[in-house]
């Protein structure tokens, strides 16, 4: 497969496509993965396999599901792993086919990423998320809202419920956020150290950032060189009344750990993977 010239639209084009509710998809996907270290020495945390495919391509999957087939790939440790794994795509890992003629003619009964476009950028090795979105601007030229997540969370959300949501407040910045899903205990305490309660995790009344951001092209008006993206941005943006939120207590998983990354493994050999909506 050939490299060939990054295309333009014109205005119109992009101002259709807003108006018809499709986006370009922002994945970050530079990290280190330290958590995840039986896998992240020899490939990047969002090539981590589950099932037949990589995290990665589940999240983006997930995009494609709802329309949105334009990503942006910010790319950093291992980055060229990612991009060989697009270059030489195999569609018959996860697409019915026929063989004949001795192995000479394949033919797929449905194909995955046809109608996808990427764009593979490196955003640099060390560079925290900000950083990395700040890294993409140019690539968003002309769009007036997109879609960015972390690449490395999955869900069975309703995106069109977000986006919806969104839409309508004229906030800058929107995300999802999710309970807990670990086993972890929540304890309440007096002043004086007496415990007041404790619960797990997932039944206190607790919400995590579940990543799953929609953002306006303005973001980029609230960063300053070094910033984080969930860190003084948002700080700026909670301050002008400009942030909000959608609440889901449904599917989400995040694969840090080795534990996680097995549990979502149990999930889709026992056929349970509820995150692939594109199977419903």
């Amino acid at each position: 497969m050939r490299c060939g010239r990054r295309s333009s639209k014109g205005r119109n084009d992009i101002r259709r496509a807003v108006r018809s509710g499709v986006m370009k998809v922002v994945l970050f996907c530079g990290g280190f993965g330290l958590r995840l270290r039986e896998y992240s020495d020899t490939v990047p945390k969002p090539m981590v396999v589950i099932g037949h495919r990589p995290v990665l391509w589940h999240v983006m999957k997930y995009y494609a599901h709802f329309g949105h087939k334009e990503f942006i790939l910010c790319l950093g440790y291992q980055g060229e792993l990612i991009k060989d794994y697009f270059l030489n795509y195999n569609e018959c890992a996860s697409n019915n086919f026929t063989l004949s003629g001795g192995g000479k003619r394949i033919d797929l009964d449905s194909r995955d990423i046809d109608d996808w476009t990427i764009t593979f950028v490196d955003t640099g090795l060390r560079s925290n998320i900000g950083e990395r979105l700040q890294a993409v601007k140019p690539y968003l030229e002309g769009e007036e809202v997109f879609l960015a997540n972390y690449s490395d969370n999955l869900t069975d959300f309703p995106l069109p419920r977000l986006l919806d949501g969104f839409m309508a407040s004229g906030k800058v910045a929107g995300f999802l956020s999710v309970k807990p899903s670990h086993s972890f205990h929540v304890v309440e305490t007096g002043l004086d150290g007496d415990v007041a309660s404790i619960k797990e995790a997932g039944k206190a009344d607790i919400w995590l950032n579940g990543g799953y951001f929609v953002l306006r092209r303005e973001i980029f008006d609230y960063m300053e060189a070094g910033d984080e993206l969930v860190g003084r941005p948002f700080q700026r943006l909670i301050e002008a009344d400009k942030l909000r939120t959608t609440k889901y207590d449904g599917f989400w998983a995040a694969m840090d750990t080795f534990k996680e990354k097995q549990s979502l493994e149990d999930l889709a050999a026992r056929g349970q993977a509820v995150w692939q909506v594109w199977d419903k």
